[in-house]
Parts: C-alpha cells; sequence; structure tokens
C-alpha cells in the first residue's frame, strides 16, 4: 500500500471515529498502536506507564477525531503528536528521572524503526535520514531530542547552553529545512 493510500484510510479510519464508531476505533488501534506504543516507549521508557500513556492515548482520540482536519497534515503525523504529548506531559506530571541521552552516535533512526513498517514506512524512513544528515549537526540532535526524546526546550537550553529563544530557532528552522527537504524528494 502506497503511503497516499495509508492517509486515506486512517482519514476514514479517523472520520468514522470522530462519528462514534467502536469498530473503527479497534480498526485505528490495530493499525496504529504498534508505532505509537514505539513513540511512547521512547519517552516514557517504563513499560507499564507506557501502556497506561497508550491507553490514555487512544481515550484522546477517541475524544478529539473530530478535530482532526486532513488538510492540517498526515492523519499518523496527527495521531503521533497526541502520543508524543500524552508521554510527555505523564512525564513531567510524575517528575520522572530520564534515563541519560543514548549515545550520539547512534542511528536514532533504527530506534524509530517499527517492524510493522511496509515499504512505503522504510521509504519514508530512508527520505528522512537524508534531510537529518543535511542538518547541522547540533540542531539535528535538538530536533532528535525534542521529538524522539520529549526534551523540553527548557531542558535542550541547559544542555547547548544557549537561550531558550536560540533553541526555539533551531528548531522552528530545522522543522522547515525538514520539511522542505522531504517535499523535494517525494
Amino acid at each position: 500500500m502506497r503511503p497516499a493510500d495509508d492517509d486515506e484510510a486512517l482519514q476514514r479510519l479517523i472520520a468514522a471515529v470522530a462519528d462514534g464508531d467502536e469498530r473503527a476505533l479497534r480498526a485505528l488501534y490495530d493499525a496504529v498502536s504498534p508505532k505509537l506504543y514505539g513513540v511512547i516507549l521512547r519517552i516514557q521508557r517504563d513499560r507499564a506507564a507506557a501502556d497506561d500513556v497508550l491507553q490514555d492515548v487512544f481515550l484522546r482520540i477517541w475524544q478529539g477525531a473530530g478535530s482532526y482536519v486532513p488538510t492540517s497534515g498526515r492523519p499518523l503525523s496527527w495521531l503521533c503528536a497526541i502520543a508524543r504529548n500524552r508521554a510527555i506531559d505523564r512525564i513531567r506530571r510524575k517528575s520522572e528521572v530520564r534515563p541519560p541521552a543514548a549515545d550520539e552516535e547512534e542511528d536514532w533512526l533504527d530506534r524509530i524503526a517499527d517492524p510493522f513498517d511496509g515499504e512505503g514506512a522504510i521509504l519514508d524512513r530512508d527520505a528522512l535520514n537524508a534531510c537529518l544528515a543535511r542538518l547541522e549537526r547540533a540542531q539535528r540532535d535538538c530536533v532528535l531530542l525534542a521529538y524522539c526524546e520529549g526534551y523540553s526546550r527548557e531542558e535542550l537550553a541547559r544542555r547547548y547552553d544557549r537561550p531558550v529563544n536560540t533553541i526555539k530557532t533551531w528548531l522552528h528552522r530545522s522543522l522547515a529545512a525538514l520539511k522542505g527537504c522531504l517535499e523535494s524528494l517525494s
């Protein structure tokens, strides 16, 4: 299945969930829960807590599916943002201590890999890897720490010894560069 087909299928499921279709919610869960669980687990680190967060994520999806606007972005991106935000919220609420960041030489995209990914997702990941490689190292690492590890802007400012506004600028410009690069590759 092509990514566009995946997007259309997910959009239909989200629309059905917005209409209160419980079967659509189960189908959506089956389709995306491994990916969302991976996003949560990379931030949360504790499997029991990650399980709880995943349940909370699907409750949020059930309650907020009507707020998804297909023209605002890909459905999986919307779902992953919910998962990421809920995982970060849980850490902040519980004041849990996160283990130190992984070795800087580690291949981040291998950590994001999902065994359920199809060929399209693998190609998307390859494109993302190519685009990430075009960023300056500090900005690339900042993006990865923020969006894969759940670091706040304040934590990144302390880590890089830069003002919070500089970190915000790095993230904004890096995301814009990634978006442009990914669009040029698709």
